[in-house]
């Protein structure tokens, strides 16, 4: 019971940050299509269990995009961006570390995967 809690709390705190980062931005089809698949946490299949570790691992590649986009634009400006090349390298490694969770016994036990 303890690590599916600890599993379900990462990958929802990823999808929430994820759609918090979308929301910064205004893109409000972001936040919904990051949001969402909180609810298909609650189906029980093998297909909603794919769905969310899709949207899991777009994100990872989103954060990517954007830690790049960041520290090009502010060593640019002759800015620090080691801090932040730090912090945004731990949301993709954790965003991405959900995804994988979808691949342990637990998980699919749980989505009733083969």
């Amino acid at each position: 019971m303890g690590m599916r809690v600890l599993y379900f709390g990462i990958v929802v705190l990823s999808l929430l940050v994820l759609g918090a980062h979308f929301l910064r931005y205004g893109n409000d089809v972001g936040v919904a299509l990051s949001v969402a698949p909180i609810a298909l946490l609650f189906v029980r299949r093998a297909w909603a269990a794919r769905i969310v570790q899709v949207v899991l691992a777009l994100g990872a590649i989103e954060w990517t995009t954007t830690l790049i986009g960041l520290v090009q634009m502010r060593t640019a400006q002759g800015l620090p961006a080691t801090r932040m090349a730090i912090i945004l390298g731990v949301v993709v490694i954790v965003t991405a570390a959900a995804a994988l969770l979808f691949e342990t016994q637990t998980m699919k036990r749980i989505y009733r995967q083969q």
